[in-house]
């Protein structure tokens, strides 16, 4: 049994991964890829397949059943063989074997760097796309991706190769790492959720499964436009990171809060019932424009590991289709 000074150093190991990550821990994430999928490889009329199957073009196909022939059916899809020896005409029904890049655009921005509870908001996402990438590369599928935050982006083209994990994951890293800098020793502030959507819509122009994990601060009219055309040509899922504390306030005391420049003392019982209201009228407003264009979205909080939400989250959403 580890001393009072080992089990003190493995407990801040712990808490400092959770405030930012590392490359090590998102390389461990490749064991907990399992049990869910952002893949458009699912049958047809899987939630994350897409909602346009026609507009995927498909490497393809592949055989799925053979059945009696029902009005409407291509004739071209009759087995001819099958048909005569029974005397009833038969159809053979293929599934499109869609090959499609996978593309996670993943916020690394200040309103990310926050957590109540186990971790922050942005290691949190970090982790999302981490498990997205090793579950489409899991299958073969190529992956890659967009990190950004108020200054810069820096994005990977996807591959089917561990090499661009890596090089994607790294970035990734990277970016998170440089959330912990003073807030005075940042640049200017010059992107907004709008203009990364732009960018993103200039590198998948179609065909691509899009995940964007984020907590849509700075949401308007301009990324639900932007967000619009993507999903003109491309499949999308939103995953939306949040922590406890942004909708609920603890009660019968007040507490400092700081942008790590100023800061403020708030009265939680002043304070509670209009932050929550805030809270909650936000999140509808972009889920009901998500789901108005046909976008599922997947909420992770802060409280709980990632991987076992996910789970839980897409079986969800596939059991209301």
């Amino acid at each position: 049994m580890p001393d009072s000074f080992t089990r003190l150093c493995i407990l801040m190991s712990d808490t400092a991964a959770n405030v930012t990550t590392t490359l090590p821990a998102l390389m461990r994430l490749r064991s907990q890829a399992r049990g869910f999928s952002f893949l458009p490889r699912q049958p047809i009329r899987s939630l994350l397949s897409g909602k346009h199957a026609s507009r995927i073009r498909g490497r393809g196909l592949d055989f799925e059943e053979l059945r009696h022939y029902r009005i409407g059916d291509d004739v071209r899809t009759i087995d001819w063989k099958v048909t005569n020896r029974t005397g009833k005409p038969h159809v053979r029904v293929y599934t499109e074997e869609r090959d499609r890049p996978c593309f996670v655009v993943v916020d690394q921005r200040s309103s990310m760097f926050f957590g109540s509870r186990l971790k922050m908001k942005s290691v949190a996402a970090a982790e999302v796309a981490a498990l997205a990438s090793w579950r489409v590369l899991g299958v073969a599928d190529r992956i890659g991706g967009l990190v950004f935050n108020e200054t810069t982006t820096a994005s990977t083209r996807p591959e089917r190769s561990e090499r661009c994990v890596m090089q994607w994951l790294g970035q990734i890293q990277r970016f998170n790492a440089a959330l912990v800098e003073p807030p005075a020793e940042r640049k200017t502030a010059d992107l907004s959720l709008a203009n990364v959507l732009q960018q993103t819509e200039q590198l998948c122009p179609h065909d691509y499964l899009i995940v964007l994990v984020s907590d849509f601060a700075g949401w308007s009219a301009d990324a639900a436009k932007r967000l619009r055309r993507l999903t003109r040509h491309n499949d999308l899922i939103a995953v939306h990171i949040s922590d406890p504390l942004e909708r609920e306030l603890p009660t019968g005391r007040s507490f400092v809060v700081s942008d790590g420049e100023s800061q403020l003392e708030v009265d939680a019982n002043q304070l509670g019932d209009k932050f929550a209201t805030s809270f909650d009228e936000s999140v509808a407003t972009i889920e009901t424009e998500l789901q108005h264009l046909g976008v599922p979205v997947i909420p992770i909080h802060t409280a709980a590991e990632v991987g076992p939400q996910i789970r839980s989250a897409i079986g969800k959403l596939e059991g209301t289709r």
